[in-house]
């Protein structure tokens, strides 16, 4: 893994470097992350985004259903190393088992993937069955909100490029409720912070 992890890049259109914690996406599962997992009650559980699949594969050590789904060949090259169930697919096309997810992974910053948080919810929420939820990680208060367009680089291959927006710990109650989730709770663990969304049982 370590050849791996010293081989990946995020860069965006103008050819910068951005920064990220890519590494730590790469690299082994942290305690922080098992944490999170640890409110995971059950499956099956879709992580978008799921990039490397430390998520996926930390979940089917614990013996809970779940599929990752990326477009970034590369990175599910090395999830697939790690035994983790994962798919090339984006989040909106056609996914397996629709309305019937009990829970959604958008860790790494995911809430941001595409560019438009809200529209990203709004899709998430017609893949999940009632009351099921949703696990965000995201950015500090201080964060800018700039979205960027970027790609992966993994032992020098380019991913897709994909637009990737800034969700911070101040936006996500509004966000989530134009978007049909209740907002469950908030919380900072180290350096890191999180949300949990609850689907909410009518149509928003």
């Amino acid at each position: 893994m370590s050849t791996v992890r010293a081989g990946v890049q995020l860069r965006d259109v103008r050819g910068r470097l951005v920064a990220l914690p890519v590494e730590r996406w790469f690299g082994p599962i942290e305690t922080i992350d098992l944490r999170v997992l640890d409110l995971v009650r059950g499956g099956p559980v879709l992580d978008v985004g799921c990039g490397p699949g430390r998520h996926v594969a930390a979940l089917a050590e614990r013996g809970v259903p779940a599929l990752g789904i990326d477009i970034t060949a590369s990175a599910l090259d090395v999830a697939r190393g790690r035994g983790a169930c994962v798919m090339n697919r984006s989040v909106f096309d056609r996914i397996p088992a629709a309305g019937r997810w009990a829970s959604v992974l958008l860790l790494d910053g995911n809430v941001g993937i595409g560019g438009q948080p809200g529209v990203l919810l709004r899709r998430v929420r017609d893949l999940l069955r009632p009351g099921g939820t949703v696990i965000v990680e995201l950015d500090p208060p201080s964060a800018r909100h700039a979205a960027r367009l970027v790609h992966f680089e993994v032992e020098a291959v380019a991913g897709p490029w994909f637009s990737l927006a800034i969700v911070t710990i101040d936006d996500i109650a509004a966000l989530a409720r134009s978007s049909g989730f209740t907002p469950a709770r908030v919380w900072r663990d180290g350096r890191r912070w999180f949300g949990m969304l609850r689907r909410e049982e009518r149509a928003a």
